[in-house]
C-alpha cells in the first residue's frame, strides 16, 4: 500500500509541474495574464487530488466501506468542486467578465488531475472485483 501512495504521489508531483510549467509557458509567450494564480489552481487540484487518491486506497481495505466506495467517488468531485468554487471565489465570481483564457485555464488543470485521480480510482475499484 505504501508503494501505491508513493507512486500516486510521483505521478500527481510529476503531472503538476510538467503541466503548470509548460501551462505557464505557452501564456508567458502568448502574453496571456489570468486574474488568478495559476499556481495556486495547479496546487489545489495535486493536493486535492492526491488525497482522494490516497484516502481510496486506504478505504479499500475495509470490506464495509468498499462496496460504497463508488458513491463516496462522486461525493468526493461534489467536494472538490464546492471547495474550489469557495477558495477561488474572488477570481471565479466577482470578475465581471472573465476571459476565455482564463476560463480555458482554469478548466485545463481540472480535466487532467480529473482523468489521472479517476484512472487510479478505476484500478482500485477493479483490484476487489
Amino acid at each position: 500500500m505504501t508503494k501505491q501512495l508513493i507512486f500516486q504521489f510521483l505521478v500527481f508531483f510529476a503531472l503538476f509541474f510538467t503541466a503548470f510549467h509548460l501551462h505557464e509557458f505557452i501564456l508567458k509567450n502568448a502574453t496571456i495574464e489570468t486574474v488568478f494564480s495559476l499556481k495556486k489552481v495547479y496546487l489545489f487540484h495535486f493536493g486535492f487530488s492526491w488525497l482522494i487518491c490516497a484516502h481510496f486506497t486506504f478505504f479499500s481495505t475495509v470490506d464495509k466501506i468498499f462496496p460504497q466506495l463508488g458513491f463516496i467517488y462522486l461525493i468526493s468531485i461534489f467536494l472538490k468542486i464546492v471547495i474550489f468554487c469557495i477558495v477561488f471565489y474572488n477570481p471565479l465570481f466577482t470578475s465581471e467578465n472573465l476571459p476565455f483564457s482564463s476560463r480555458v485555464s482554469l478548466f485545463i488543470p481540472m480535466i487532467l488531475f480529473l482523468l489521472t485521480e479517476a484512472f487510479f480510482i478505476a484500478k482500485i475499484l477493479k483490484k476487489k472485483v
